[in-house]
């Protein structure tokens, strides 16, 4: 509907540093999707019944501003916060070393101010962006896309008329140096076919997405 071809992706920009009092943080526009992550600590792990003898606590928050949509959010978490909140935390689990810091707690804020499509694949790829610029020590970092089908087609990032009226999305969270997985959600069908297209659509757009967060890094460090 907006002229893209169906391998396209949306338009992306990225800058770090847009909040100072934060170790590190990261503002993703990504089509009309505005997201800002932000990242505090290490820290103490409060309440110390939270603490790990061995590792950090990765403490992941997602929240989509009440004047996100064009319909008034309820503020405060959700059913579906959480849940995204939960998956945003284990894909990022698997790529922050915690064992460098036990006892500890790093925290993620990652704030949707204005919701287009795609909103839990911008806050991975913010908060990866956000992990990064604070200085954690990661073995890669993550990206994140989401590809599906609308009238019988398989297209690529998702728009808002694509995702509500389509008939699959299938959102993925990868790691561009070694292709592994960590994320994975779909909702819809597809048949084998389709989901290979789906899957080689966002492997070749996450790569795509890899190289601008690493220019927002090289070229951005506030």
């Amino acid at each position: 509907m907006d002229g893209r071809k169906p391998a396209d992706l949306r338009p992306i920009s990225i800058e770090v540093g847009v909040v100072p009092v934060a170790a590190g943080s990261a503002c993703v526009r990504w089509g009309t999707n505005h997201v800002i992550a932000a990242v505090y600590g290490p820290m103490e792990a409060h309440p110390r019944k939270i603490s790990r003898q061995d590792r950090a606590v990765l403490d992941v928050r997602y929240n989509m501003a009440p004047f996100s949509t064009t319909d008034r959010i309820r503020p405060g978490f959700n059913r579906r916060s959480r849940e995204i909140s939960k998956v945003t935390s284990d894909a990022l689990e698997s790529v922050v070393l915690l064992e460098m810091y036990p006892r500890s707690k790093i925290r993620v804020e990652i704030e949707i101010l204005c919701a287009e499509a795609g909103t839990r694949c911008v806050g991975l790829t913010a908060a990866s962006v956000a992990l990064a610029h604070a200085g954690i020590p990661m073995t890669d970092m993550v990206v994140s896309v989401a590809s599906g089908k609308i009238n019988g087609v398989v297209i690529c990032d998702l728009n808002k008329e694509e995702d509500n009226y389509g008939e699959a999305d299938l959102p993925m969270g990868m790691l561009p140096n070694s292709g592994d997985l960590v994320f994975l959600q779909m909702d819809g069908d597809l048949s084998p076919d389709e989901f290979q297209q789906a899957w080689d659509y966002n492997m070749e757009a996450g790569l795509a997405v890899h190289e601008i967060m690493v220019q927002a890094l090289k070229g951005g460090d506030s």
